[in-house]
């Protein structure tokens, strides 16, 4: 029997949404007296209970309840083929991150760990959502354009609260559920069906919304280039404005930005651009720091992170030379602009380098360590939280718009908040 040793890989800030797109060391996990190992043993995780001493430093730690109602359960449960000690020791652990009372630090068992890493990577079946939490509630944060749940009508802040799935036999309702959980119900094969309580942000009565899955492909930079004519956005490679679309701060991020923005520089027409950054929820901190340097100067204060409130720890600055800094800029942000893209729209407007147009955003204001654990599982601890050049905290409250404007959603061939951005710019 070979012994999964736990490989200590390098701890990626993020600020986690996380983007959880929905489309939709240690010597182990310590427990007390007894600990935890992972092996592999026919391609299958099994945990086995050695008995251990009490770990260094947690000689205050009684964990005798703890294994008390182990042992009960072993003796006594009805069903014994619900005593998984897998799923067992996963839900103790899941528990014991839920004790903390926040949302986005959570425990991933090797499924839902795998599928969070999918959120920053790839494509699969979903309905096409990014969620997160308002005010302790799950919430979409951002429907995807042209995906199946933007087609049902799902919007921007409304709050999921009962998620049906008649195929895998699921009926809950949403209250206590957490991130991974909600990812591995919503989640399915494309075809499938799911059905939605949700309720609007500023309504009392919820409605229901019965979503047939899709494959979901999320790209990370579009840039489009034109120019308004009677209210409307005509695309035209010869137009003055480029309209440059961040998605997500994902793994390929940083090469698609790139790529956009050698695509710029070729234009000579360009008079001003449109940093949307709408239903983005965020990713990468390291993302958005590499991002806003492409628009400020160097040593310009971007963002500083407290790991203790109230005392700055770090600070992240321009480090490098942008090629987009004399360009005049307007950012699009809504309630779906999360975290990461709050973070470069708040620096960018802290440092009078743009207007910020739209609705009011998301408030994330934390950031999580993702680190995997031995036999495929995952913990995203929040560390810190972050704070605009100017010291404001997002966290539940948002960005306000310099220049506020809702999306009428009557009129499906206007972006009422693309129209003023550009209006913003005062480019003839």
């Amino acid at each position: 029997m070979t012994i999964l040793k736990l490989t200590l890989k390098k701890l990626r800030q993020t600020i986690l949404m996380i983007s959880f797109i929905l489309l939709s060391g240690g010597a182990g996990w310590w427990l007390g007296h007894r600990d935890v190992e992972v092996s592999l043993q026919n391609k299958a995780p099994k945990i086995h209970i050695v008995d251990r001493t009490q770990p260094s430093g947690k000689s205050d730690v009684n964990m005798s309840l703890f294994w008390e109602v182990w042992d009960k359960l072993e003796a006594k449960y009805l069903m014994r083929d619900k005593l998984d000690t897998n799923k067992m020791v996963y839900g103790a652990i899941a528990g014991m991150t839920a004790s903390l009372e926040d949302p986005y630090t959570a425990f991933f068992p090797p499924k839902e760990n795998k599928t969070a890493k999918e959120n920053l990577n790839g494509s699969f079946g979903g309905v096409g959502i990014q969620l997160g939490y308002k005010k302790g509630k799950l919430a979409v944060i951002s429907p995807l354009e042209g995906m199946p749940a933007k087609t049902a009508g799902v919007k921007a802040g409304d709050l999921i609260l009962r998620i049906v799935d008649e195929r895998k036999n699921i009926d809950k309702e949403t209250t206590g559920m957490s991130l991974p959980e909600a990812v591995e119900i919503i989640r399915g094969p494309k075809g499938t069906a799911v059905k939605l309580t949700l309720l609007h942000e500023g309504e009392e009565k919820p409605y229901e919304a019965e979503i047939t899955r899709g494959t979901i492909v999320v790209p990370s930079v579009e840039v489009v280039f034109g120019k308004i004519d009677d209210e409307k956005w005509v695309e035209d490679e010869n137009g003055q404005i480029t309209w440059l679309k961040l998605v997500r701060f994902g793994e390929n991020t940083d090469s698609q930005w790139d790529e956009a923005v050698d695509k710029i520089k070729r234009n000579k027409n360009i008079g001003g651009l449109v940093l949307d950054v709408r239903n983005n929820p965020g990713g990468y901190l390291e993302g958005s720091v590499n991002l806003a340097g492409e628009f400020l100067s160097k040593g310009e204060l971007i963002v500083k992170q407290e790991r203790t409130i109230g005392v700055t720890e770090q600070e992240h600055s321009v480090n490098r030379l942008g090629r987009l800094t004399e360009v005049p800029m307007v950012v699009l942000i809504n309630q779906g602009s999360a975290s990461a893209s709050e973070i470069l729209a708040g620096a960018l407007r802290d440092h009078d380098r743009a207007k910020l147009v739209g609705e009011k955003s998301f408030g994330k204001g934390t950031i999580q360590e993702a680190e995997d654990l031995r036999g495929g599982a995952g913990v995203h601890i929040t560390v810190a939280r972050w704070l605009t050049p100017e010291g404001t905290w997002v966290h539940d409250e948002g960005l306000t718009p310099d220049v506020g404007v809702e999306d009428d959603l009557e009129t499906e061939d206007v972006d009422e908040q693309l129209v003023e951005a550009i209006k913003q710019l005062a480019i003839e």
